[in-house]
């Protein structure tokens, strides 16, 4: 993208009524009064943040009343580059689920609702939160359990995975989760690296409308992990668990929970501010998944700034997040307790018993802050699922969509066909930091296609080649400075260099976080296009899958698409998968057209080489993210020893070599690239 954003001369979709009102704006007087500033706008707001981010940071830490038992005695630590992971707050002491649950021992305010298929209603005060994580606590301690060791969850979204990692993070325990759809391979690879000491699960769980049983895949995950000294399990309907004979160690949650004292307080370990808190996982789709070790004080400062300041959450919101415990979305979710939010965990298909359980669980539970996917925005509009004509949505404040870039059209859809008076957030972040890196703003304008602004106190920018910022054209995602919430290490990674390869090798120093991306000028907002290893580079000119996708993504014919580039030698050709839609057909005709809506909307050197039909289906991640890379890897693969051994035996050995089918949420649809000879020629 070369010329500047469409939203240069459109009109806002949404507009705040009250900015001055808002968290954001309090924030920038409460900067003004202590430093002395006047701060006008979002932008000089912002500007500060990235200039002066000891004194930004700082202010977090007092702004949110962060609580610790000892104070800082330097906010940075010096001269150390990005790269060498500076440490954040030096000399404090504090506990993550003491600012999550410390405060509202005795609230009787909802903290937790839980729902889902198979599941009925069930409301945890902040008060019975606190008790449950006591009582956890106690058990694990019990246990053995002490500050460093890993507490690990192959669980679903439910109120007992929140209880435990509370509990964990009051010893000091290491929480890592895994979802209940990952396969036993994906859950080992994983959890066998961190070695973890208790393993938490459940019996069964429910989706799209079936019972699964999960008690053989964990007696082969419990003995795939020997330092697993207890299993504790969750009975997910209620009445007599599952026969666990077969899992070695196991328990059930509420025989675990009595093992602890019933007259044991619930106590923080104070513990320094980058002491772990979770380890999350790279996806694994190019390889085995990296363990990113995310510190306690980083991700509480980042996701109080998150909710608080820029999302305007507080006390009397309620936010659901369809996520799953294996997404770092789920623990974005769970950080909004720290700031006095109810959270709703939703297990279970968002389309059963029909499309607009999430939506009648918004009327029912009064929820103000809903997110998900861009998939599922998608999903609904494909479907002409319109909730605002089923619903009434009366509370509802704020809609937040990640996972994927959300296109213009399901923009479009959102204040057409869900709630016009809504601030739709469209939010970018990672695994990598937990959090975001552009987000949604209750303070600004919401424009067409835009994430609306980069997040206070990370130095984003456009990059299109090194030390070279851009705005209005296409570029490397990078961040410049330091930021609490950057992972302290990698599990297993003693000398770093797994860590400085993953962020520093592009850039030196500079972080470079692999998406491509475009920042407006006119509004400040940011374009995401993509990945920037998925990045499309035909005859030496950059452009991001997105851009294709908008377009393709029109044709009512088409249910879905992939783009990836393959490597010929020195050169690549762009790739278009085509799935139809029922009552379709895959025809040149419609390769015909898309090609010359390419052509005209975009450019001659967008429109693909190549046209295919998926027949197998468009490859995802558990977490709903398009497979581009694994894709890419393997078409390339597949030429470059196609020319080298002849077609049969690149079939052959690039199937031997796949990696990435225990992340994917459809292994199968990888099949269907072993098929197409146009890909070897």
């Amino acid at each position: 993208m070369d010329s500047p954003p469409a939203s240069a001369g459109q009109q806002p979709l949404w507009t705040p009524a009250a900015p001055l009102a808002t968290n954001t704006h309090r924030f920038r007087a409460y900067v003004n009064e202590k430093r002395g500033l006047s701060l006008e706008t979002y932008e000089d707001l912002y500007a500060w943040s990235v200039a002066d981010i000891e004194a930004f940071w700082a202010d977090v830490w007092d702004y949110t009343g962060t609580r610790h038992s000892a104070g800082y005695t330097q906010v940075l630590e010096e001269g150390k580059a990005m790269d060498a992971v500076p440490k954040w707050f030096l000399g404090a002491r504090l506990n993550y689920a003491e600012n999550a649950i410390g405060g509202m021992a005795a609230s009787q305010q909802p903290a937790v609702h839980s729902l889902g298929e198979g599941r009925d209603l069930r409301t945890l005060t902040f008060a019975d939160l606190h008790d449950r994580v006591r009582a956890c606590a106690s058990a694990m301690r019990r246990a053995g359990v002490v500050s460093g060791d890993r507490v690990a969850a192959y669980i679903p979204n439910i109120a007992e995975a929140v209880v435990a990692f509370l509990a964990a993070a009051s010893i000091g325990a290491i929480w890592s989760s895994a979802a209940t759809d990952f396969g036993v391979s994906a859950v080992l690879d994983r959890f066998s690296q961190i070695e973890p000491k208790i393993l938490i699960s459940t019996d069964a769980t429910c989706y799209n409308g079936r019972t699964h049983p999960l008690v053989a895949k964990l007696s082969e995950i419990a003995l795939g992990l020997p330092s697993v000294e207890r299993v504790v399990v969750v009975p997910f309907h209620d009445g007599a668990a599952a026969d666990l004979s077969s899992v070695p160690n196991a328990c059930l949650w509420s025989d675990f929970a009595a093992t602890g004292d019933p007259a044991a307080e619930l106590v923080f370990e104070q513990l320094p501010f980058d002491h772990p808190l979770a380890i999350l996982f790279s996806s694994g789709t190019t390889g085995k998944p990296k363990c990113l070790v995310h510190c306690a004080g980083g991700i509480l400062l980042q996701h109080r700034k998150e909710h608080s300041i820029a999302l305007d959450l507080g006390p009397g919101d309620t936010m659901l997040y369809y996520t799953t415990t294996g997404w770092m979305m789920w623990n974005w979710l769970v950080g909004a307790l720290a700031v006095g939010v109810t959270i709703v965990l939703y297990e279970g298909s968002p389309f059963k018993p029909d499309p607009g359980v999430l939506w009648s669980a918004v009327d029912r539970l009064g929820i103000t802050a809903f997110g998900t996917s861009a998939k599922y925005i998608q999903s609904l509009e494909d479907i002409d699922y319109r909730p605002k004509d089923r619903h009434s949505l009366a509370t509802l404040r704020a809609i937040y969509s990640t996972a994927s870039p959300l296109k213009p059209s399901s923009f479009d859809f959102v204040y057409h066909s869900i709630k016009s008076d809504v601030c739709l957030g469209s939010i970018t972040g990672g695994t990598d930091i937990c959090s975001l890196f552009c987000s949604a703003n209750s303070a600004l304008p919401v424009y067409r296609g835009e994430i609306q602004a980069r997040a206070l106190g990370m130095a984003v920018e456009c990059w299109d080649g090194p030390g070279q910022p851009v705005l209005d054209r296409s570029g490397d995602m990078v961040c410049t400075k330091p930021f609490p919430c950057m992972p302290v290490f990698f599990w297993g990674d003693a000398d770093g260099q797994r860590y400085r390869a993953a962020y520093f090798d592009h850039y030196p120093h500079v972080w470079y976080q692999g998406d491509f991306m475009v920042i407006s000028s006119a509004t400040g907002g940011v374009y995401m296009l993509g990945r920037s290893d998925g990045t499309l580079n035909p005859a030496g000119v950059r452009f991001g899958s997105a851009e294709l996708y908008n377009i393709v993504d029109t044709y009512a014919e088409v249910a879905d698409s992939l783009v990836v580039g393959q490597q010929q030698g020195a050169s690549e050709r762009v790739l278009l998968f085509l799935q139809m839609a029922d009552g379709h057909e895959f025809s040149a005709d419609t390769v015909r057209r898309i090609s010359a809506q390419i052509r005209s909307q975009l450019s001659p050197r967008h429109v693909p080489a190549l046209v295919l039909q998926a027949t197998g289906g468009i490859p995802y991640t558990v977490n709903g993210k398009k497979v581009e890379v694994a894709v890419k890897r393997l078409v390339s693969d597949l030429y470059r020893v196609a020319q080298e051994t002849g077609a049969e035996a690149a079939v052959r050995t690039v199937r031997a070599d796949e990696k990435a089918t225990s992340t994917l949420a459809n292994p199968e649809s990888l099949e269907q690239f072993y098929r197409m000879p146009e890909l070897l020629e």
